[in-house]
């Protein structure tokens, strides 16, 4: 198991199309799909959306033009499916599905398997998206060649590859509590008081989006820092529509609103 291993499932794959997000995974998925596959063989695809970060957009774009990718950004709607806008906890079933619906027509044009880049810590979680993509007939190859978090960023830094420090990130859906609606006006204060964040030096951030209140999420080695920066933080993240700022004691955790699926105790 391991990066030959990759190599080895794209290559009998023959033709991919990476559902290329610019995170560390599917960074990794896509520099090793197009050595494999070549420019031809290899098509990394980012879907764009108001739930996708600008920044992130431009991130995608511009790695793929440092590693000679085949690149496409395309556009997804899932702000038009009324149960992804609802946000009930399968939200991600929902973003998934139309990300497929997208990705599918381009991978038959092309007689490609569309491949994700969720690795062996990622199915340890609430990811109701996985099913989403399996059920439509999408692969996993980091899963199935055993790649954890950790070995993607190791492998990744071995082959220097900006990303694998690159901080985790997600769509900006994932910071609306489940069962309050999914606004476009939510997903760009959220976008605005995360970049505030950014430009402070703050690396791993999120922010939480609770109506009025933003919560602040940041690495905890990282929450001296903040305090410090309290007025400035505060400033950056009223100016992005939120009356209250809170920063939270626990620091940054991947998926902290699905805490609130957990029994309590």
């Amino acid at each position: 198991m391991g990066e030959e291993t990759l190599r080895e499932l794209l290559r009998e794959m023959g033709h991919v199309v990476v559902a290329f997000s610019g995170g560390a995974d599917s960074a990794y998925l896509a520099h090793v799909a197009h050595e494999a596959l070549g420019f031809e063989g290899s098509h990394a695809v980012t879907a764009v959306s108001p739930s996708l970060a600008g920044a992130e957009e431009v991130d995608c774009r511009a790695l793929a033009a440092e590693w000679g990718l085949r690149w496409t950004g395309v556009r997804t709607d899932e702000m038009a499916r009324v149960a992804y806008v609802e946000n009930g906890p399968d939200r991600c079933y929902h973003c998934k599905a139309e990300l497929m619906d997208v990705l599918a027509p381009i991978a038959e044009a092309e007689g490609a398997t569309v491949v994700l880049g969720v690795n062996l810590d990622d199915l340890g979680d609430h990811r109701p998206g996985q099913s989403a993509a399996d059920e439509r007939g999408a692969r996993f190859p980091l899963v199935e060649a055993g790649f954890t978090k950790l070995e993607v960023r190791e492998a990744s830094r071995r082959r220097g590859l900006r990303t694998w420090d690159k901080p985790a990130a997600a769509c900006l859906a994932s910071r609306i509590p489940y069962g309050m609606t999914v606004t476009l006006g939510a997903l760009g204060s959220v976008q605005r008081a995360e970049a505030a964040l950014h430009a402070l030096g703050l690396r791993q951030v999120r922010v939480r989006h609770h109506g009025d209140v933003a919560r602040v999420e940041v690495e905890p080695g990282e929450l001296g820092a903040a305090f410090a920066l309290r007025s400035e933080i505060t400033a950056g993240v009223r100016a992005a529509g939120y009356r209250y700022v809170a920063l939270d004691l626990e620091g940054f955790r991947s998926g902290s609103l699905n805490e609130a699926l957990r029994p309590k105790g």
